[in-house]
């Protein structure tokens, strides 16, 4: 394989996506003998060219794959370029003696890419919050095979193939029929639309100066109210909490134990009281 240079822009699916597919589609292929030589080379030796030959041929896959994923409104070339990550992992990963060809092996960890940047990026999904909800996501999506809502033979059906309640399937269903919005207005949009973007009017309470004065007012009265609690214990009460807790070298049960010269539960005893006292001041 040549190492000839090629222009930037084709080599990065986010500038232009239709020339990066058509650079990609001309790389040629890998032979089965040169792939196992370039394996071998990677696998036993860590030769990164020969890494280098394995990625750039097998970039086609990646869009491949990257289509079927076209219809959850996320930018192709956003699902090329995490489908890449997982081409990489998966040429890190190749046994050469497992006797598989790269492709095969490289699909699973091409799709897990995928599908952790649709789980982390679209709303919708982000919703699906246990891990077999997201799994009858993805599932649900592959068997729709129109555009209609499912039946209740359908539902069913699909519930039953799944091995998940009919309930769930619809609740999917519903999310997988939402539309997202972007936060920012779109580029083309004027002033009598551009205003209904969530950017205009979604507040950030965070910076509130209202807000901030009164997390600044309460964090200095807890700390005063802590210092006048610590007062109102006995001095040797007082050291255990601040040796416990307070000190940047913190102190065991037995070095307090040897100090006083009582029992390590002995001095658990009245770490457990002073806090008690100490609680009990504070809400006061």
């Amino acid at each position: 394989m040549t190492k000839s240079l090629q222009p930037v822009y084709a080599l990065a699916p986010g500038a232009n996506l239709e020339a990066y597919v058509h650079a990609v589609n001309s790389i040629p292929l890998l032979t089965q003998e040169q792939e196992r030589d370039l394996a071998e080379r990677l696998y036993f030796q860590q030769d990164l060219e020969a890494a280098r030959q394995m990625v750039m041929a097998h970039l086609r896959f990646v869009v491949h794959i990257a289509k079927s994923y076209s219809g959850y409104g996320l930018a192709q070339s956003d699902l090329i370029q995490e489908g890449n990550v997982g081409l990489m992992k998966a040429v890190k990963r190749f046994n050469p003696e497992m006797g598989v060809r790269l492709v095969s092996f490289a699909v699973h960890w091409i799709r897990a890419e995928i599908h952790e940047f649709i789980l982390r990026n679209w709303r919708i999904v982000k919703v699906a919050t246990t891990k077999a909800q997201r799994k009858l996501f993805f599932n649900l999506r592959s068997q729709k095979k129109r555009l209609a809502w499912l039946n209740n033979d359908e539902v069913h059906r699909v519930a039953e193939s799944l091995g998940v309640e009919p309930h769930e399937v619809r609740e999917m269903e519903s999310r997988l029929t939402g539309q997202d919005m972007a936060f920012d207005p779109a580029a083309d949009a004027d002033d009598d639309s551009a205003y209904q973007s969530p950017a205009h009017y979604l507040e950030d309470h965070r910076y509130d100066p209202a807000r901030q004065l009164e997390d600044a007012d309460w964090s200095d009265s807890s700390t005063a109210s802590l210092h006048e609690a610590l007062e109102t214990l006995d001095d040797r009460s007082r050291d255990i909490l601040q040796q416990r807790w307070l000190a940047e070298d913190k102190a065991t049960l037995h070095d307090l134990a040897a100090k006083y010269n009582v029992s390590a539960e002995r001095i658990r005893q009245l770490e457990k009281n002073a806090m008690n006292k100490l609680k009990g001041s504070i809400q006061a």
